[in-house]
């Protein structure tokens, strides 16, 4: 209610208020002054037709008098001297009137005109009304006929008659007077009457005897005279012409006769409209001025409280920001001495957060000055800077570490604004966007798995370090490190350990290494030193790069299995072996390829005929991207024998590369190649479908059945189109999928158990036969391996090639192929070379084996001879190499 009352007292909702309410008064004085107007206006119409009517009827009674003074006289001379001597006499004495405006005659009983005045030809009006009605009645009364004309008289005239009786009173005839009807409204003033008025003559039967309306006479209409009586004083329409008029009516005494006057209400108010109008526009008029110095005024008075408004809005927004702000707002009001000297600050305002940052309150602030709270502030700039732009006004800021105890923050913003008097200081603690920015900085640089320096920053401190050694004539060395076998550990034991151990390598390295020198991590298992401050001998450092060799090998134990790596290092130095840091990484990557190439574990120095090895690893990289388009790929077989039968019952279809320049390509180059780079998805593509096309060849030509092994590769076996791809090579050669063998890996199908136990299950569904190649050299799981839907191990050739002299390896086979059948699974041997080989393994129960003693891996033609051969003889000496 308060609120609304105050509203109401504010000027911009007052004068409006003001304004209707003065507008309410103009228009009602204005509208009740026309309606008394009107009131008088129609008061005195109705006063003039009664006047008027009063003046009419005196001017109808005297003539009319006059007319029945000479009807009188009439009958009493046509009643004494006879009809035909009464005119005469009544001439020569001249009691008749004027015969311009009167016809006066007399009428036999035989309805004869016997004399009239003026001469009239004779004319019986025995059938006219009024003859009959005095030849009917003993009437003692002047009858007045309506409006009528004759063969005597061709123009409209009112007939005035009296009966005409002998001594016995015996009808004898009729006097007439005939007067033209304008006689009686020749009276009509425009003056009093206007246009629309009316002066009228009507008989008690309701007809009308003379009327006049303006210029205009008529006659013989019919009248309601109880109409016009029924309202008096009021303007009502009249039937003859439907102009309402105030009407008056009197009866003429001892005549059937009433006189009827009327005024038109248009013409009789027509001033009161017109001064109704313009009353209204002079009320129209003050009220538009009215309006419009109103407006104009409210116009100014909204201005003005908007801007007060807008004043109290952004006082009451500037205290709830100031408030909700995080920043601390001081309002400084400046301290000047009598001279007009700045010599101190006084705290005018604070918010909330400048209470937390200060760990004062309001009260105690607004009652200490700057310097007398922070008494350093004349001495560290502080107060200077206020001053400056309390002087000269602008804005200051900076940011820095807090140097002043009494201010709760590591790190403060700091923005000064001048005011007038003073200065508002807008501090914003930042500590925690520094210690942010920290963080930000350090994972941008950092490896977020091992802490190490990245790619990123090891190159800055790389070319800081050979800025520096260019400076003082020293030398930096730069080693690439790759961990060996790490993609085995990653892909039997999962991420994870995977994870461990790069994190347990990289804190073995920085044990090993300076406090200068930097150990960082350049992507996936590849590591990177940086060791500055060198003299002209790197040499010096091999010892420390043995340790580290050292240091990667020792075990590792992940998920419960003792785990060892290896690591390759490859070394450039600065300047020897390049003068900017991508050539010395580059060069340091192709050392470390060349320790891979030496058998691994090991160190390389940068050499120039180390650019060769690269160059050669690009030009092979190159060429296989072209060899599916060229053709140059073939696939040969080597067979597989039954050691109890003695008889081939399978090959394995094995990639050969034959370069059009280059010729032969061993496997063991381009395969890993292809790996790398991808190509090994199309190329196993293009080998699965050349091995089943073959396999159906040799069935069509009617040779024995064999099962043809195709190895899968991990990159191929990862695939999501692997079960649709070999399905497709099925389809495309007609093979019947029995006869078809996939080789897996252990390591391949320890990565995701899961995953490769469902992929093996569609493809066994198939009729696809699934064999474990290499056995032995992965992380195999005893639980895994039982899930899995495999029929056939290969224990690798590493186990057979020293099987002879080689107790452990003899321990290892005779564990596999009992495991193997243990678990309902056929045990083939590969790399069988010697016959002790062979013996050893037929003994103690290995069901299959290949190797160059049976047969090196052949053209698919010696395969076709080697099948007719077994046709004609079941011995196996055909296979020997």
């Amino acid at each position: 209610m308060k609120r609304w009352l105050r509203m109401c007292l504010e000027t911009q909702v007052s004068l409006p208020v003001f304004t209707v309410v003065l507008l309410a008064v103009v228009w009602a004085a204005t509208l009740h002054f026309i309606d008394s107007e009107e009131v008088a206006a129609r008061e005195l119409a109705a006063e003039s037709s009664s006047e008027l009517i009063a003046t009419y009827e005196a001017q109808v009674a005297r003539s009319i008098n006059g007319i029945e003074q000479t009807l009188k006289v009439l009958k009493y001379s046509a009643e004494r001297q006879g009809a035909r001597g009464a005119l005469p006499d009544l001439q020569a004495h001249g009691l008749l009137p004027s015969g311009l405006v009167f016809v006066v005659s007399i009428v036999d009983a035989e309805g004869d005109t016997v004399a009239s005045n003026p001469a009239a030809p004779p004319l019986n009006v025995a059938r006219e009304d009024y003859f009959r009605f005095h030849q009917q009645q003993r009437s003692n009364f002047t009858y007045i006929a309506q409006v009528m004309r004759d063969a005597s008289n061709q123009d409209w005239h009112l007939h005035f008659t009296r009966r005409l009786e002998d001594a016995r009173g015996e009808f004898t005839g009729v006097a007439v007077v005939e007067v033209d009807p304008a006689y009686f409204t020749s009276g009509y003033e425009r003056s009093r009457l206007g246009e629309l008025g009316v002066l009228g003559l009507v008989g008690d039967d309701g007809v009308v005897r003379a009327m006049r309306v303006g210029d205009r006479q008529s006659f013989g209409q019919r009248v309601d005279i109880p109409a016009l009586l029924a309202k008096p004083g009021a303007p009502v329409a009249s039937s003859w012409d439907g102009v309402k008029r105030y009407t008056a009516v009197r009866q003429l005494a001892g005549l059937h006769l009433s006189a009827v006057v009327g005024v038109a209400e248009s013409e009789q108010m027509a001033a009161f409209v017109a001064q109704r109008r313009q009353l209204l526009w002079e009320a129209g008029v003050a009220s538009a001025v009215l309006i419009l110095l109103a407006g104009m005024a409210w116009a100014c008075v909204l201005q003005g409280a908007k801007a007060r408004r807008r004043i109290r809005r952004a006082q009451e927004t500037y205290a709830a920001a100031s408030e909700s702000n995080m920043d601390a707002f001081f309002v400084l009001r400046a301290v000047r001495n009598k001279e007009g000297a700045l010599v101190d600050f006084k705290f005018a305002a604070v918010n909330s957060r400048a209470e937390q940052l200060t760990g004062m309150s309001r009260s105690e602030l607004r009652a200490q000055t700057l310097c007398g709270w922070l008494p350093a502030a004349r001495h560290n700039g502080m107060f200077e800077r206020l001053a400056h732009v309390t002087e000269n006004g602008g804005v200051h800021q900076e940011e820095g570490e807090n140097a002043t105890p009494q201010l709760r923050a590591e790190w403060l913003h700091w923005q000064v604004v001048g005011v007038e008097g003073g200065v508002v200081a807008i501090v914003r603690d930042i500590s925690e966007r520094k210690r942010a920015e920290e963080r930000i900085y350090h994972m941008a640089h950092h490896d977020a798995l091992t802490g190490l320096p990245n790619r990123s920053l090891i190159c800055d401190r790389l070319q800081h370090s050979i800025a520096h050694a260019e400076r003082n004539q020293e030398s930096v060395l730069v080693a690439f490190i790759d961990l060996d076998s790490f993609k085995l550990v990653n892909d039997t034991l999962g991420h994870n350990a995977g994870d461990e151990l790069l994190k347990e390598v990289a804190s073995r390295m920085v044990g090993c290494v300076r406090r200068e020198d930097t150990v960082g991590r350049f992507g996936g298992d590849e590591f990177v030193l940086v060791l500055p401050h060198l003299d002209n001998d790197p040499q010096v450092l091999v010892p420390l790069l043995n340790k580290i060799l050292e240091s990667v090998i020792e075990p590792i134990v992940l998920e419960g299995q003792k785990v060892q790596v290896s690591c390759s290092i490859g070394v450039a130095v600065y300047p020897r072996d390049g003068r900017d840091a991508d050539t010395l990484m580059m060069h340091a990557d192709a050392a470390m390829y060349r320790a891979k190439d030496s058998g691994k574990n090991n160190c390389q120095f940068y050499t120039q005929e180390m650019n060769a090895g690269l160059e050669e690893k690009l030009a092979l990289t190159d060429g296989l991207r072209k060899a599916l388009e060229g053709n140059q790929f073939s696939l040969a077989y080597q067979p597989k024998v039954n050691l109890e039968s003695g008889r081939m019952f399978g090959v394995e279809a094995l990639l050969r590369w034959q370069h059009p320049q280059r010729g032969n390509i061993a496997p063991a180059q381009f395969i890993p190649l292809a790996e790398e780079n991808g190509l090994i998805i199309p190329i196993g593509e293009w080998a699965l479908r050349e091995a089943c096309r073959q396999a159906r060849a040799w069935q069509d030509a009617g040779l024995p059945p064999l099962v043809v092994s195709v190895n899968v590769s991990a990159r191929q076996f990862d695939d999501p189109r692997l079960v649709e791809r070999v399905a497709e090579a099925l389809a495309w050669s007609g093979l019947c999928p029995q006869w078809l063998e996939l080789e897996l890996t252990e390591s391949m199908i320890m990565r995701d158990t899961a995953q490769s136990v469902a992929k093996m299950r569609q493809l066994e569904t198939m009729g696809i036969a699934l064999a474990i190649d290499d056995f032995g050299t992965g992380y195999s799981s005893l639980t895994a391996l039982k899930s899995f839907p495999i029929s056939r191990l290969k224990i690798d050739q590493s186990f057979v090639r020293d099987l002879a002299g080689s107790a452990d390896d003899q321990a290892i086979t005779c564990a596999i192929i009992s495991l193997s059948h243990q678990l309902d699974m056929r045990v083939i041997a590969e790399g069988v070379e010697t016959e002790q080989q062979r013996s050893f393994l037929q003994q103690h129960g290995c069901d299959e084996v290949q190797g160059y003693l049976y047969s090196r891996p052949v053209p698919p033609q010696r395969i076709t001879a080697m099948l007719l051969g077994e046709e004609v003889s079941d011995e196996v000496t055909m296979f020997a190499p």
